[in-house]
């Protein structure tokens, strides 16, 4: 309570978005949603963001430890791969070593094809994996074991396959995952409901699965693993991350900041137009959750081979 009443008093009228990835991925199109939702709520006066790729986000979490006193208004997105990578040791660092603000979003995994793909359902890319799985080669935007290779584990495991023989080919963004699937150097793309959406409503591409509990407004004709009997469901988290050196109360206002204009027009239209669900958790709520994340994603990459 003491943090939330100081945060009243905190000035949070700009704020310094940290991509840690490319343009077009998902990270990115959190962030700048984020900033246009805020700007065009009137809720801050100025945002900029900065993209910052390599190491698999591990880059721009040491430059935030690094360089945390000149990170005043800075807020790095970040999503369930500082988890993954952290466990897998990609980087040395974990969320601990930061100053977790807020999980805003969820957003389901996705399985994509072509629009002229042979695939017209799940089942038949199962079918084909049992038959011979590298013609079934996933791709996504992000290093081997990390969390698109994860979940079309998860998704392929449920199909009652050796997911040991799943071929899943890295690419360093969601736009390049893309560009790779639309050129017909894989089958399948892993990726999230949001970045999906475009292209799927342009035609170019078919989402034939997702991993919501439900089917989502935003692609209401696709079915979810589960209605088509395979027993997966898994929201990837987006959230922001604060620098270690942030005063507890300011990292209560953007907490609040973020939870609010959850509740703005501005938001509603950019979350519809991303296909994203609302999942807000602040500051101390969201280190418990992330917490609880590591143990159960943990204990699920052992189980699939990815950990020891």
């Amino acid at each position: 309570m003491g943090a939330a009443s100081a945060a009243e008093n905190i000035d949070i009228s700009k704020v310094h978005f940290l991509i840690p990835g490319g343009p077009g991925g998902g990270w990115d199109g959190t962030a700048r949603g984020t900033g246009e939702a805020l700007l065009k709520s009137g809720m801050i006066e100025n945002a900029s963001y900065q993209n910052m790729s390599g190491g698999g986000g591990g880059k721009a979490i040491a430059y935030m430890i690094e360089t945390a006193a000149k990170q005043t208004d800075t807020l790095m997105v970040n999503s369930t791969p500082i988890v993954v990578r952290s466990l897998t040791k990609v980087f040395p660092q974990s969320f601990r070593d930061l100053k977790p603000v807020a999980g805003t979003i969820a957003d389901y995994g996705a399985f994509v094809v072509r629009a002229n793909s042979k695939f017209q359902n799940w089942d038949e890319v199962v079918a084909e994996f049992k038959k011979n799985p590298r013609k079934v080669k996933f791709s996504g935007g992000s290093a081997r074991g990390s969390l698109d290779h994860l979940v079309a584990a998860m998704a392929m495991k449920a199909g009652d396959v050796d997911v040991k023989r799943l071929v899943y080919v890295a690419y360093d963004a969601g736009g390049k995952a893309m560009a790779g699937l639309l050129s017909g150097e894989t089958a399948i793309l892993s990726t999230g409901v949001g970045e999906a959406l475009t292209m799927a409503q342009s035609g170019e591409v078919r989402i034939l699965a997702i991993t919501a509990p439900k089917r989502v407004e935003a692609v209401p004709n696709v079915p979810t693993l589960t209605e088509l009997g395979y027993d997966v469901v898994f929201a990837n988290w987006r959230g922001f991350f604060a620098a270690p050196s942030m005063p507890d109360e300011k990292v209560a206002a953007y907490a609040k900041l973020l939870g609010s204009v959850q509740e703005t027009a501005q938001w509603n239209e950019i979350k519809t137009r991303n296909g994203w669900v609302n999942l807000y958790n602040p500051d101390t709520e969201f280190y418990k959750f992330l917490e609880k994340q590591e143990q159960e994603i943990g204990g699920l990459m052992k189980e699939l081979g990815f950990l020891r």
